[in-house]
């Protein structure tokens, strides 16, 4: 039986894949954006070319055999930035799950590996798609081998098959190493013939069909040509031979050696996970096999004698979904040392003594997660108290690089498999449903005996890893306040925002007229292909970027574009505004509950670094650069009449954690007097005097300033700053030399992980780094920029989660009615009554300049309004 063979050209096509998107990241800060484009590639190559043998080819270092021939081979590429190396091995793991075999071989190319399977495959007969983002593999085409280049997007394919390289370029497939020969290859530095571009080099293989042909018959030329070919006879025939793919190369490896069965889907599912494709996991119908479970005897309680409910017992509240400040409560389980209870929500609801004991704080408590049931239980008017264990917090702080979605994987990681997961017992999609009581109630009794049984595994491993202090005083406290948190909720003017919502619709129709006369006719803006057509055929504009359907009119190309025609700034202004309407007018509009308030959900065992986040809505990323983004804070308005709003935020808190760890000398001046930190840094790299610091000089300081927090690289602060990555990575030069001390602190902090596998924040927060001692250089290199960063940004996050905590107490302690409503990265909004916000204003600066004492100052800002929005 005939074979169908996929030969992929993995170097050729991560780059494509990393240039065509913009740089994507996960939850821990992996840039993502080739691993992506390389994977919905891979994801519609297999779903239409059903291949039965698969093999993805690597280059195996930077000379080959070319390199003997001519030094200068590939000699003008610039370095690799760190944002594409740290995701091969990303590509490699990935690969690995769709079991495709990888293949290298040292002192050659990918093209070289793939030329000499294909050639293998045709000699058997076989039917061959070789895929590349180079068009020098067009040389492979042949009756049984088709040619698949992406072009400027990643799926954006063409097919050269023996009758199209015919047509597109009047040669057979072998005359493109003839075409090379003549005209050279910029990108693989491969000379040519100065002076012979495309246009010459087809009119002279025309003629004389090979640049063998071309010499046999120099006497034919004329002219300056003739010189420019007999000058440079050697240059011809030494870069045919450069553009020739060995298609005899010593692999290792046979065609029958490639069958390809599919994915591993477990392995699958758990990169997709680890890299945060979400998109792609929605389009998997996938679920993981039921395993094997011990019996487990429960009692479904009719009523709720106090004589059952124990200190110390694990308490487990079933929630139909996620959005437990909506969702339907399904039932409460109970498990100690000597059993295990279900409690239908009808009984507990209706229980006096299961409310007394939640709300009683003598009473030890072992809950799954105690935010959601802290603000599910208070929807039922239960206050619950005398939480003592939390155990997805418990599993978070072990290993926060772990995602959790559901109880049965915390569970599973500690040995436990007695649990099935939410979807093997819901089901998911439109097919989910609340299954039969009998199921159910085992369900929940397995959740609440599986939380009782886990509990002393996590707490010794917290112990063990001398964290249970960060789990017990500043986690698990303030999940509670979270929990209170989302339930208080924040009021938003639905009128205020429907308003906006108008204003925004008629300022989009006076933008769209605007676009429509520049443009000299009427066309669909949201349109990708009708927009191309007017801005690189009507208008002439340069086209950067192309796509299957047309050009590229993504964010990015059209910021290159602006400044070159008016049209730009009005087609960037109409998506930003649009976005606006639909993202953050309807989108809050309909996150309104019936109370007139939103009710976000904080996540608060997400990210590596320990920050929060939010969600339903992300009152995180409203975004606040255009003055129409930051007008929707005005629509979030106190909860009663004659109060107002408070925001107060820190000031450069990640700058002076920075100062506090690196001990730079030079930052903690700059901080203890009170200086701008940014024209500081500007004076220092710039060897300037502080008044003679420019606009530009800050910008760019405080681009560095903020890089360094992230691990920013030269390609990445060229990318911000629209500079080279020359001059960018000289200004980190200059920027660490300026500040010695945070020189010393990075390579501190990196030998540190090396020897102990983690870095770790104030508070003892860890981060695993397994690849910070890999042999793989990508792998190293990431490793060590987390190294850096992740100290100081966990220990901001910390800074501010035990201000939350101290605000809390001290709202209480005083007697205020004023309340803790909104935490947005280093910010914490207020709503308070009139008479009380002088004691306020002078209350929250005080708790949060407080909660943790740095060597340098730690300095908040605070403002009030009628609306967040007039905080500012």
């Amino acid at each position: 039986m005939s074979k169908k063979i996929l030969l992929l050209d993995g170097n050729s096509l991560a780059y494509r894949a990393f240039f065509a998107l913009p740089l994507l990241t996960n939850d821990n800060g992996v840039h993502t954006n080739a691993v992506y484009g390389f994977t919905t590639m891979l994801q519609k190559l297999l779903e239409e070319e059903k291949p039965t043998h698969m093999m993805v080819a690597f280059d195996a270092g930077k000379t080959t055999f070319r390199n003997e021939a001519y030094k200068e081979y590939k000699g003008g590429r610039q370095k690799t930035p760190p944002e594409l190396s740290e995701q091969f091995p990303y590509l490699r793991k990935l690969l690995t799950a769709y079991q495709i075999k990888q293949y290298e071989l040292d002192n050659y190319e990918a093209d070289d590996i793939i030329g000499t399977l294909s050639l293998q495959a045709e000699q058997a007969g076989d039917q061959v798609v070789v895929v590349s983002g180079d068009k020098d593999l067009t040389q492979l085409a042949s009756d049984s081998t088709v040619v698949y280049i992406t072009r400027k997007g990643i799926t954006d394919i063409e097919k050269y098959t023996v009758d199209h390289i015919q047509e597109k370029y009047g040669l057979t497939p072998l005359q493109i190493i003839d075409m090379k020969g003549l005209m050279g290859d910029s990108s693989d530095n491969i000379p040519g013939v100065p002076g012979v571009g495309e246009k010459t080099a087809l009119k002279l293989l025309a003629k004389h069909g090979s640049v063998e042909g071309v010499y046999e018959t120099i006497e034919e030329q004329k002219g300056k040509m003739k010189e420019k070919l007999v000058e440079n006879e050697e240059l011809a025939y030494l870069s045919k031979k450069l553009a020739t793919i060995e298609r005899q190369a010593p692999v290792e490896v046979s065609i029958d050696e490639l069958d390809y069965a599919g994915p591993d889907q477990d392995e699958l599912v758990r990169i997709w996970n680890e890299l945060a494709f979400k998109s792609l996991l929605e389009k998997l119908d996938y679920t993981a096999e039921e395993t094997d479970k011990e019996e487990l005897h429960f009692e479904v309680l009719e009523t709720v004698d106090q004589s059952l409910l124990e200190d110390g017992m694990a308490v487990h509240l079933e929630l139909y979904d996620e959005h437990y400040h909506s969702c339907d409560l399904l039932g409460v389980s109970l498990a100690s040392e000597k059993a295990t209870y279900v409690i239908p929500m009808e009984v507990a609801e209706q229980s006096e003594a299961l409310k007394e004991w939640l709300e009683d704080e003598a009473a030890n408590k072992y809950m799954s997660d105690s935010k959601a049931a802290t603000a599910a239980f208070l929807r039922k008017g239960i206050k619950i108290d005398g939480v003592d264990f939390d155990l997805m917090l418990g599993a978070y702080i072990v290993n926060p690089s772990l995602k959790y979605t559901d109880l049965a994987d915390i569970v599973r990681e500690y040995g436990y498999s007695d649990v099935s997961t939410n979807e093997q017992v819901y089901g998911k999609g439109a097919k989910k449903k609340v299954p039969e009581a009998a199921d159910l109630n085992e369900h929940m009794a397995r959740k609440a005996r599986a939380i009782y049984n886990v509990r002393p595994v996590v707490v010794k491993k917290l112990e063990e890893n001398e964290q249970f202090d960060l789990y017990d005083k500043l986690e698990l406290p303030l999940a509670k306040v979270l929990g209170q948190m989302e339930s208080l909720g924040v009021k938003v003017d639905r009128g205020q925002l429907a308003d906006m919502g108008v204003e925004l619709k008629r300022k989009l129709g006076m933008i769209e007229q605007e676009i429509y006369a520049l443009a000299g006719q009427e066309f669909n803006i949201n349109s990708p292909k009708q927009l191309g057509v007017i801005l690189f055929e009507q208008l002439g504009l340069p086209a950067i970027k192309k796509t299957k359907t047309g050009y590229s009119t993504a964010a990015d190309v059209l910021e290159k574009l602006e400044g070159k025609h008016e049209i730009i700034h009005h087609i960037l202004m109409y998506r930003q505004l649009g976005k606006l309407l639909s993202t953050y007018i309807e989108g809050l509009l309909k996150e309104i509950h019936e109370d007139g308030k939103v009710h976000t959900r904080f996540q608060q065992a997400l990210t590596t670094t320990g920050r929060l986040s939010s969600t339903n809505p992300n009152l995180q990323n409203i975004p606040v650069r255009l003055e129409e983004g930051r007008k929707i804070r005005k629509a979030f308005v106190p909860s009663q009449p004659g109060w107002v709003m408070v925001a107060a935020d820190y000031s450069q808190i990640e700058l002076r954690v920075l100062a506090h760890m690196s001990k730079d000398e030079s930052l903690i001046e700059a901080f203890q007097s009170d200086l701008d930190i940014h024209t500081k840094t500007a004076s220092d790299v710039f060897s300037v005097s502080l008044e003679e610091v420019t606009s530009d000089m800050r910008r760019a300081a405080k681009a560095v300033n903020f890089g360094i927090v992230y691990g920013i690289s030269d390609y990445g602060l060229s990318q911000n700053l629209n500079i080279t990555r020359k001059d960018a990575a000289d200004f980190i030069e200059r920027y660490l030399a300026s500040f010695p001390g945070v020189q010393g602190y990075m390579t501190s902090i990196v030998e540190q992980a090396k020897k102990d596998g983690f870095v770790t924040t104030l508070m003892n927060r860890r981060r695993y780094l397994p690849d910070i001692n890999s042999s793989n250089f990508n792998l190293r290199s990431f490793a060590e920029r987390t190294a850096m960063n992740t100290p100081i940004q966990g220990s901001a996050a910390d800074v501010i989660k035990q201000a939350m905590i101290e605000m809390d107490i001290a709202l209480e302690r005083e007697g205020l009615q004023s309340k803790m409503i909104l935490q947005v990265h280093d910010e914490l909004i207020f709503e308070a009554p009139a008479e009380e916000l002088e004691k306020l204003m002078e209350l929250v600066p005080e708790v949060m300049e407080s909660a943790v004492k740095l060597n340098v100052p730690l300095k908040v800002d605070i403002a009030s309004g009628d609306t967040w929005y007039d905080t500012k």
